[in-house]
């Protein structure tokens, strides 16, 4: 065929030569030039202005026959020429310029774009000129350009429309521009909101412009553009966060109704975009709770940005308010928080440089576009290339490659240079090509030759907080993982959430058996015998398990044929985490989740159980523990929660810890910013000195009722305000037996205990939480109010040697024989029936003893009496006299810090409780670690000379470990502790009561100690501080008046001597008897 180029019978028409396909027979028809066709028609519409009508629609018929092709000239130049011209007088010219462009806009549709959109800016300008029919045309070609526009062409459009709304810009040019925003914002919502950190900055500034008219519709443009932010968080409190925008007034109640959002959603630059500039007003405020409350959502909204390159755009502007607020702002607590935020911050960015996501890069993909549409690119098909390039970018952005999506948005604009097939074809290939230059970079896991268990995506929360959030978690069989976080980040929930399957995604118990080991005993099921605990268990007799199984799995784990028998609240937290074992051995799981496996485990029995843990070659293990030593010599991966996410480290702590060094702080004995204080004990009298006993336990023996050999025997101890103490031995020797003697939980069989009357003692018992098991459903401030509510210690109330049994309550209602006289003053002998002791006591300096006051039955209270405490415990009052001095000894802390919600806040803050769990969540929502520092709280409430630790560093972590030591030592008064941690022990306690047992199988114990220190701390002198000021129940502070000093003889007959000299030279003297006279 012949392919040679001829003219074609149009007029003024010509071919290309480089639009010719050679290969083909055909060509498109688009590829015809109309030179000067355009241009003379938008020449003969500006030059008659007046009788513009024929000529526009004669431009509109030929852009709607042509296409792009009429637009293959100088129009468009000769168009925004004569717009751009400001004459005076040629307002008829601009008018008809405007009426020419909205034929094209309104007849090319939106392969115009690459022609039409750069025209914006200088139609926009018009909506400010002086004519009102040009204005008038402005306004509506303006939104009309864009009526047509595709969806992911709107990252093309917006930075044109800002522009127009810059301040160099007249009020009704900035005016048009919003409007047109705001119908792109109507039209393509959600890439509008992709655009919101370009687009706020400038908006926020228009509505606070001095023109009213450009406020109005900037606040309505900002309300249109916020529509498709799409966080159901922020969704609520979006319109007054734009309202804030415009009234700097409202910032203050803005961020408090943003800080009482839950951020529970991931958190993309459209919601960052909107809250960041109010977070950036608040750091600017005086108040400095508001900048404490804004550092808050930046910590909790960051922690929930999935990608960070999302806020990379607003580093720049929170990073150096936070700087500035960390060392400024006057609150220690505030100024933590906004530490914390910070350096949350400071991680994202760090992630910012590392990051090695790819952005779609307009050049090159203009070039693969060049690529593979093949033939030449003249200069009116590189404006719509380079358009539809744009549009690539944004489709790559949003990462969509659905081949419908870039038909539906970039193939109207190739098309009219080439076929259908072509372009379909280059499409194609360009997607193919970016999906792979695009593709995130995935580091490579070492193939591991192991069953995957289960390879979830998921997130979890507790509450209102969230601990994980679109986090992924893979295991293997036969692996060993531990679980590594700090206290509260949600290790033992997602233990738990795993156990009881709500996690999404992992595979259900039908497909994965999965047991959580865990050595609390069920309060309901604590007087079983060990092989019924477990039977009564409702996993055990889902399986059919026969108790002659179980007995066999005890033995295996070292329970005698003895033990099996007697009830599982006769076992040392050792024995109980054994059984804990056994039982979860017995259920032949997949994945073995334990919680603190070692706690209460001497030495032995943390061997044995690393070596079990180890043996398990067909089983997983999830391990939360403080031990380093276990997580060391057991764990094959880490999993760390850190920021939301739970990331998988191949080796064990050793490794992980040289790979990241900050993990070290989960492992060390320190602690950072985290403090205790504990409560200094007050003024005991009598006592002198340090070394004075308050506790003495004398040549005790104790055997529990079922047995026929006594446990612990010859116990001989005492305990002053200079004791540190640490109590060791193995497991079953009778270390917390001995302790709750001296407590008074028990009454020793053999052997005498006591206690100073005046002396107040914290006890905090091996299983801990047995002190709150029945009050779960009320938070830890609740707890510790009921607790103290009258006055006493309830708990201290319940002890065995405070209850009266029956055959007491009897005896206390016999009649007591007491000295009386008669009418006539005789001495006579009566008997009457003691009706209570009322709680009042005083000193007989004489006897050196208390006298109590005794209210008698069927007397009012004018016949109240005193009664001697050795009479008084003759006649079996020996528990109502323990009980008043309990009272007495509540009544000076009840006096320094009245039971208040806001002191209780306190307290539970100075043993590292936070108040968000304090005050408004539930002891049944708390994690171990809390829960341990709830009792503690509530232990030291009554301001003890002594406390009593049984296991104290069970469930808490490193740095709550070093706060506690730090406490211990800054404590005035005595400290004993049982506890297995070496380092926690070595660190604090110079004197050591060694408790085994002999070949006798009881409890013998030894005293060792550094003497020279025990002699010069016993020989300290006992310096009380004195009370200088109180809060009352209405939380004011109130100052104490000290105690009148007495005076001695000599010091009384000299002051006499000086006032009576300055009465005789005339000086005025006051009645003040505690007037300093020196």
């Amino acid at each position: 065929e012949d392919h040679t180029l001829r003219p074609l019978p149009l007029p003024h028409a010509s071919l290309s030569k480089s639009k010719l396909d050679y290969g083909c027979c055909r060509f498109n028809f688009l590829s015809v030039r109309t030179p000067n066709m355009a241009s003379a028609i938008v020449s003969k519409i500006v030059d008659a202005p007046e009788d513009h009508a024929a000529a526009v629609a004669e431009l509109a018929a030929l852009v709607k026959s042509k296409g792009v092709a009429a637009l293959n000239d100088d129009s468009v130049e000769k168009l925004v020429a004569v717009m751009e011209d400001g004459n005076k007088k040629k307002g008829p010219q601009r008018a008809a310029a405007l009426a020419a462009f909205s034929a094209i806009t309104e007849n090319i549709g939106s392969a115009g774009d690459p022609f039409v959109v750069p025209m914006l800016a200088a139609v926009l300008k018009l909506c400010a000129d002086k004519e009102k029919s040009v204005r008038e045309a402005a306004e509506t070609a303006g939104p009309g350009a864009i009526g047509a526009l595709p969806a992911y062409a709107t990252k093309t459009v917006v930075p044109k429309l800002l522009q127009s709304m810059d301040n160099s810009c007249r009020s009704p040019t900035v005016v048009g521009a919003l409007s047109t925003l705001q119908k792109l914002a109507e039209s393509n919502p959600t890439q509008v909101a992709q655009c919101l950190p370009e687009i706020v900055p400038v908006v926020s500034a228009c509505m606070v412009d001095i023109t009213e008219a450009v406020k109005v519709q900037a606040k309505v443009t900002m309300q249109k553009c916020c529509v498709a932010i799409g966080n159901k968080d922020i969704e609520k409190v979006i319109p007054t966060i734009i309202e804030a925008v415009s009234n700097i007034s409202q910032v203050p109640e803005t961020i408090h109704a943003l800080a009482s959002c839950t951020f529970v959603q991931t958190v993309e630059g459209s919601a960052l975009a909107i809250i960041v500039p109010l977070l950036s007003r608040g750091f600017k405020e005086k108040n400095t709770a508001i900048k404490r409350q804004c550092a808050k959502i930046v910590a909790n909204m960051s922690k929930l940005v999935e990608h960070p390159m999302e806020a990379a755009a607003f580093l720049p502007e929170l990073l150096p308010a936070l700087d500035k607020a960390r060392v400024e702002v006057s609150d220690p607590e505030a100024r933590d928080v906004c530490e914390q935020a910070f350096k949350q911050l400071g991680r994202i960015e760090e992630k910012v440089k590392t990051d090695k996501s790819k952005k779609a890069d307009h050049a090159t993909i203009s070039g693969h576009v060049k690529k593979h549409l093949a033939g030449s690119v003249d200069a009116h098909l590189e404006k719509s290339v380079d358009f539809a390039s744009h549009v690539i970018c944004s489709l790559c952005d949003a990462n969509e490659y659905d081949g419908k999506a870039w038909e539906k948005n970039v193939k109207g604009y190739l098309t009219p240079f080439r076929d259908g097939a072509t372009v379909d074809a280059t499409l194609k290939a360009v997607n193919e090509q970016c999906v792979v230059d695009l593709a995130p970079e995935v580091e490579v896991e070492e193939e591991e030759d192991a069953e995957e268990l289960c390879n979830c995506k998921f997130t979890l929360a507790y509450g209102s907080k969230i601990l994980l959030h679109n986090t992924e978690m893979k295991l293997l069989r036969g692996k060993r993982y531990g679980l590594l976080g700090g206290n509260d980040s949600g290790k033992t929930t997602l233990m738990r959430a795993i156990a009881n399957e709500q996690v999404e995604g992992f595979p259900p118990g039908s497909e994965l058996r999965t047991v959580f080991v865990e050595a609390d005993i069920l309060g309901d099921l604590s007087d079983l015998p060990c092989i019924d605990y477990i039977f009564a268990d409702v996993k055990i007799k889902s399986a059919n398990i026969p108790r002659d199984e179980i007995k066999t799995m005890l033995s295996t784990v070292g329970f005698s044929e003895k033990m099996i028998g007697e009830p599982v609240t006769f076992l040392s937290g050792g024995w109980r985490m054994k059984l804990a074992l056994a039982r979860a051995m017995l259920q032949k799981a997949d994945i073995l989740l334990m919680d603190e496996p070692t706690n209460h485990l001497d030495v032995l029995n943390v061997q044995w159980t690393m070596d079990y843990i180890n043996s398990l070659k067909h089983v997983t293990s999830v391990i939360v523990s403080h031990d380093s030593k276990l997580l060391d010599q057991c764990c094959t991966h880490i999993l760390e929660i850190k920021d939301l996410k739970l990331y998988t480290t191949k080796g064990n702590l050793s490794s992980f810890v040289a790979a990241n060094p900050d993990a070290k702080a989960y492992f060390e004995l320190k602690s950072s910013k985290l403090t205790f204080n504990f409560p200094q004990p007050g003024f005991i009298e009598g006592i002198k000195s340090k070394g004075k006993a308050l506790m003495k336990m004398a040549q005790c023996e104790f055997t529990y009722p079922v047995n026929d050999k006594a446990t612990i025997t010859d116990i001989t101890v005492q305990v002053s305000l200079s004791s540190r103490v640490a109590c060791v031995g193995v497991n079953g020797a009778g270390k917390s037996t001995m302790i709750k003697l001296l407590t008074g939980e028990m009454y020793p069989t053999k052997g005498t205990v006591w206690k100073h009357p005046n002396a107040r003692v914290a006890y905090v018992a091996q299983h801990a939480f047995h002190h709150i098991e029945q009050h779960l459903t009320k938070t830890p401030n609740e707890y510790i109010r009921w607790r103290y509510e009258h006055g006493e210690d309830r708990e201290a109330t319940q002890k065995v040697t405070m209850t009266l049994t029956e055959e007491e309550e009897k005896v206390c209602k016999l009649p007591v024989q007491i000295d009386s006289v008669d009418a006539k003053g005789n001495a006579i002998k009566i008997k009457r029936v003691i009706d209570r002791l009322t709680g009042a006591r005083k000193d007989d300096k004489k006897a050196k003893e208390y006298l109590y006051e005794v209210a008698w039955e069927g007397i009012g209270y004018e016949g109240n009496t005193y009664m001697s405490q050795s009479k008084l415990e003759k006649i079996g009052f020996k528990k109502h006299c323990k009980l008043v001095d309990e009272k007495v000894t509540m009544r000076e802390g009840a006096y320094k810090r009245p039971l208040t919600q806001v002191n209780v806040e306190k307290h539970l803050e100075d043993v590292g409780l936070d108040r968000e769990f304090g005050s408004h969540h539930r002891m049944s929502a708390l994690s171990g670690g809390q829960k341990v520092k709830v009792v503690l709280a509530a232990s030291l409430w009554n301001q003890p000379h002594i406390i009593i630790l049984d296991e104290p560093t069970n469930y808490l972590d490193r740095e709550s470990l070093g706060a506690l030591a730090t406490a211990i030592e800054n404590f005035e008064g005595g400290v004993v502790m049982i506890t297995h941690n070496n380092d926690f022990c070595s660190k604090l306690c110079p004197e050591t009561w060694v408790l085994e047992r002999k070949e006798d199988g009881i409890g013998h114990l030894d005293c060792k100690g550094d003497p020279e220190w025990m002699k010069n701390v016993s020989s300290e002198k006992v310096e009380f501080k004195a009370m200088e000021e109180m809060v009352d129940a209405f939380g004011n502070t109130v100052k104490v008046k000290a105690p009148k000093k007495v005076l001695s003889r000599q010091e009384k007959k000299k002051r006499a001597k000086i006032r009576a000299a300055k009465i005789a030279s005339g000086q005025e003297v006051s009645d003040d008897e505690d007037e300093d006279w020196e």
